[in-house]
């Protein structure tokens, strides 16, 4: 069924195959099937300059389209990465990474290396040497859950 609708549409087909290429990357956003669309609807272009030519198989066209695809997604990805803007919040999705260097002072005792601060208006538990309640401590690094911190 998919061969004789490629078969009708002759080289419009690459131009659909792009077109459904982009539309699914509208609803899967991932920023690589443009690339992969970009070259179907580049080889639908040299489809329609070049289907009457007798070398113009369907093994050429796919050759070319696979060419073409490897080449826009490594043009692409070096276009994003080189258009990747710096952000004023760095830590903004890593809260834990942005309390190093806080001080705060302890709310529970560090026991058997595990106690409680707060920050802000969150409550952390922290790991750390054994304290008592009250211990003025800074936060060194972050597991992600849990605050490393040290007496200051």
């Amino acid at each position: 069924m998919v061969a004789r609708i490629a078969a009708e549409l002759g080289p419009w087909a690459w131009w659909v195959l792009g077109i459904v290429l982009l539309i699914l990357e509208v609803l899967m956003p991932g920023v690589f099937l443009v690339w992969i669309g970009i070259a179907a609807i580049v080889t639908g272009a040299l489809s329609l300059l070049l289907w009457e030519s007798a070398w113009w198989a369907w093994q050429l066209q796919w050759l070319v389209f696979a060419a073409l695809s490897i080449v826009a997604v490594l043009l692409g990805r070096r276009l994003v990465a080189k258009n990747a803007q710096k952000t004023d919040e760095p830590f903004l999705n890593l809260r834990g990474q942005s309390l190093i260097g806080r001080t705060a002072t302890l709310q529970e005792p560090i026991t058997e290396g595990r106690g409680r601060i707060r920050l802000d208006d969150t409550f952390w538990t922290v790991q750390g040497p054994d304290l008592p309640v009250g211990t003025r401590v800074r936060v060194v690094s972050s597991t992600g859950r849990d605050l490393l911190v040290e007496q200051v």
